[in-house]
C-alpha cells in the first residue's frame, strides 16, 4: 500500500530528505502529503519545497499548551490526506490529541538503541556511559518518552576518541536506512505492527 505520510520537522530535514529520495528512486511506495515544521526558515523546509511538498510553519510558541499545538498540527495534516506520522527530527513532545487523531500510525527516529538512552542528547548520554555500541531505532509514539514499541533498531560502533558531532554524524547515516527500511517494510506488509525488526550490523 501507497504510505500517506506527514513528516514533521524541525531543523534540517535529512531523514525527510532520505525519505523522499528514496521515494523519487522507486525504493519507497509512499506520497509526502505535507511537511510541518515549528520552526520557520528551516532547510528541512526547503528540502521539501524543493520536491514539490506541500510545507506549512506551526509555531508551537503561538499555543498556550501542547494540547493546542498538536489540535492545529492535527487541522493541518488531517485535511492533507495524511495517515501516517513521521517524526523526523522534531524537537517537540507530542500530545493524546495527535497520537488518538493518528493510533498506532506515529512513528519516530531516535539516536540510541532504545530502551538505553531516551530523551534527549542521547549521543552524549552513550559517550558518558562508555558503551561500545550504540545506534539509532525507529519506533510507535506512546504517551511516554521514547517508550512506543520498537519497529527496527541499526547497530554503530562507538569509536575511541568520539565526540557528540561524530557518533551523531555516523549513526545520522544509519537513520536515513533505517527509517526508509521500516516504512517500505510498512507498506508491503512485511512488518507485523508493533513487531521489531532486529538490530542491523554495520556493514
Amino acid at each position: 500500500m501507497t504510505l500517506d505520510l506527514g513528516v514533521l520537522i524541525s531543523g534540517r530535514g535529512s531523514n525527510l530528505q532520505a525519505i523522499l529520495d528514496a521515494i523519487a528512486d522507486g525504493r519507497l511506495d509512499a506520497t509526502v502529503r505535507l511537511v510541518v515544521s515549528n520552526k520557520p526558515g528551516v532547510l528541512g523546509l526547503a528540502r521539501a519545497e524543493a520536491a514539490g511538498v506541500p510545507t506549512k510553519v506551526l509555531s508551537h510558541k503561538d499555543y498556550p499548551d501542547r494540547a493546542s499545538f498538536d489540535a492545529a498540527m492535527v487541522a493541518a495534516l488531517a485535511p492533507a490526506g495524511v495517515q501516517w506520522i513521521v517524526l523526523a527530527g522534531f524537537m517537540r513532545i507530542v500530545t493524546n490529541v495527535l497520537l488518538d487523531a493518528f493510533p498506532s500510525r506515529v512513528i519516530n527516529i531516535h539516536p540510541s538503541l532504545l530502551p538505553s538512552f531516551p530523551g534527549v542528547s542521547a549521543q552524549a548520554q552513550a559517550l558518558a556511559r562508555g558503551v561500545g555500541i550504540s545506534g539509532c531505532t525507529v519506533h510507535l509514539v506512546d504517551s511516554g518518552t521514547d517508550t512506543g514499541p520498537i519497529l527496527g533498531q541499526a547497530a554503530v560502533p562507538v569509536l575511541a576518541g568520539d565526540t557528540e558531532e561524530t557518533l551523531s554524524e555516523r549513526i545520522l547515516v544509519r537513520e536515513h536506512q533505517l527509517l526508509v527500511h521500516v516504512l517500505s517494510a510498512i507498506s508491503t506488509g512485511n512488518l507485523d505492527l508493533p513487531m521489531a525488526l532486529g538490530v542491523e550490523s554495520l556493514s
